[in-house]
């Protein structure tokens, strides 16, 4: 039997691939309903997954790299409210280059995408998610500075500590805000961006984030967490 459709509104950016549409999926499973954005209008996975969720899925499309259009993407979504706003779009560099020798152009992109942009989505839509919903972006065990020992990934790296700064002036800007604050850590994923070494398969990282971000409802304020729950040191 079929359990009962959930009153919950979710709000996903970037859903087209690897962790963002497992993300979708979960949530359908859970019975939500979901908004999902992908960068391109495309016959994409996310096309397929709505064909199967009882018109619990909606699909949009933005590239939140581009103020104008995350403008108008809430512009689209103005009468609507959300228990969940999830920012999950992020790029990285090739692994092996450091800060000596990545190009500023490939610095620019990887810190707008990964820090600037998702800051931006978070304002932008912060009236749209109810007071005593949650925010939860996607960010990494990598944007640890107290865990960073080993230097590798460093612009990847220096992306998501800077996301995690940037939250954290946000979190003390909005210190009477009952809203749920999240940066989740998913561990390694074997996804396109994880690559096949990885460490977890989709299927042991999302449930359990999914059941993270769930479990935090109604705590106001801000956390750094991974995928078990487990508290990651700034």
């Amino acid at each position: 039997m079929q359990p009962a459709s959930s009153n919950k509104k979710l709000l996903l950016i970037g859903a087209s691939r690897g962790l963002g549409y497992a993300l979708a999926g979960e949530y359908l499973k859970r019975r939500w309903h979901v908004v999902a954005t992908e960068r391109v209008k495309t016959k994409s996975q996310l096309e397929r997954l709505s064909g199967s969720s009882d018109g619990r899925l909606e699909i949009e499309t933005v590239d939140i790299a581009f103020p104008d259009q995350v403008a108008a993407l809430r512009a689209r979504l103005a009468s609507r409210k959300f228990d969940l706003l999830c920012v999950n779009a992020g790029v990285k560099n090739d692994d092996h280059e450091t800060v000596a020798d990545v190009s500023t152009d490939e610095f620019i992109r990887v810190m707008t995408t990964n820090a600037l942009s998702p800051m931006r989505v978070v304002e932008t839509f912060l009236d749209l998610v109810l007071p005593s919903g949650t925010i939860g972006i996607m960010s990494s065990g990598l944007g640890s500075v107290t865990n960073n020992e080993s230097g590798n990934y460093e612009v990847y790296r220096a992306s998501k500590a800077a996301l995690n700064t940037f939250m954290r002036s946000f979190a003390a800007r909005h210190a009477g805000d009952a809203r749920t604050l999240l940066l989740m850590a998913p561990g390694w994923v074997r996804t396109d961006m994880g690559g096949p070494q990885a460490r977890l398969s989709i299927e042991e990282s999302i449930p359990n984030l999914a059941n993270t971000m769930d479990a935090q409802d109604g705590k106001a304020g801000l956390q750094y967490l991974d995928y078990l729950g487990r508290t990651v040191p700034w």
